[in-house]
């Protein structure tokens, strides 16, 4: 989730329902050496809370001294990553990549609990490859250490994020490794039927929801109420949807720059526009506009009509001035709960 799970996006997820959300991982080694990009990170709201800010690094060193930078934010818990599979981290025990070398996860994991006065929580997989799956012995040396809650990606570092999630392992972690502190899945959960199905196939005390609410915040609104009646909210209309985008463009943009925000922007309307047919139209042209403006007039002149007509190829696509950057005047990101030093 980096270059997601940022205040923008939390924002959003915890407007539309999310019980807790998570920032990026931070880079232990960056924070202590002051990154601007990394401290910025650490920036976390009162509108958010609870709010989780994630750590990762395979040097104890570098994480004992990155955790007293993470007070003055006043984090809710402080979450160490132990799931990334991406080979950059691994390659320095960051992320799944100290599943390898279970002393040293014992070890950093130490090191963070010691450092802080937030609870500590971890978030992991279930071993390396299929021949070193250790979750259960991972998960008792965690519990026995302090750690106050693990999530399980039920996946192998080696899976990445192919294949099936292996929701059999987590049923397993909670009828085997005898955990008295909560057990969250991840993996699959991608919505409100697989979320229940989840919480019901495993036991788990809690579901956390990553890649499903990649431009579909209102996930969350959904799968509570599918949660707690049985039955479908129906999805956001299209005027709230782009709407919805918009903001989270003009958010995006204050929180990184014009420049910046409207390129990660990019990634996110595949899941915005995704189901309706013509939306790729849409897409098309909001992706060629470089400045925040362009994007706005893209998307809040692009009506249902605009949509049933592109997806017949009859449409001129419209751009004017009825509906511009003013219309977002009420989209700014709050004051943080304490500014990291530039």
């Amino acid at each position: 989730m980096e270059d997601v799970s940022d205040p923008p996006f939390r924002l959003l997820c915890k407007r539309y329902g999310a019980d807790m959300v998570y920032t990026e991982f931070v880079s232990a080694g960056g924070i202590v050496h002051e990154a601007a990009s990394s401290l910025q990170k650490l920036d976390v709201y009162d509108e958010e809370r609870p709010v989780a800010i994630q750590i990762f690094g395979g040097d104890e060193d570098e994480l004992r001294r990155a955790v007293p930078y993470l007070e003055p934010a006043q984090p809710d818990l402080v979450d160490i990553n132990y799931g990334c599979p991406v080979k950059k981290v691994v390659s320095h025990d960051g992320g799944a990549g100290v599943l390898r070398n279970l002393a040293k996860m014992e070890a950093l994991t130490a090191a963070v609990i010691e450092g802080t006065t937030r609870p500590v929580t971890v978030k992991t997989r279930l071993g390396w490859n299929d021949e070193t799956i250790n979750v259960l012995d991972v998960v008792r040396m965690l519990e026995r250490l302090g750690v106050a809650a693990v999530t399980i990606h039920a996946r192998t570092r080696a899976q990445m994020y192919t294949g099936s999630a292996r929701w059999n392992w987590l049923r397993r972690i909670k009828d085997e490794a005898g955990l008295s502190i909560p057990l969250i899945g991840n993996g699959d959960a991608d919505s409100p039927e697989r979320a229940k199905a989840m919480f019901d196939e495993t036991g788990v005390d809690g579901v956390m929801i990553g890649r499903g609410a990649i431009g579909n915040p209102w996930i969350f609104r959904e799968t509570r109420h599918f949660l707690d009646t049985g039955e479908h909210l129906p999805g956001p209309k299209w005027d709230e949807r782009m709407r919805t985008v918009a903001e989270h463009a003009t958010l995006k943009c204050e929180w990184l720059g014009e420049r910046k925000g409207v390129l990660e922007m990019r990634r996110m309307y595949g899941g915005y526009f995704k189901g309706f047919a013509g939306a790729g139209r849409l897409r098309s042209l909001v992706i060629q506009e470089p400045t925040l403006g362009g994007v706005l007039e893209r998307l809040l002149n692009f009506s249902q009509d605009d949509l049933d007509a592109a997806a017949g190829e009859k449409i001129a696509v419209p751009v004017g001035a009825s509906t511009t950057r003013a219309a977002l005047a009420f989209a700014h990101l709050p004051t943080p709960t304490r500014k990291q030093p530039a």
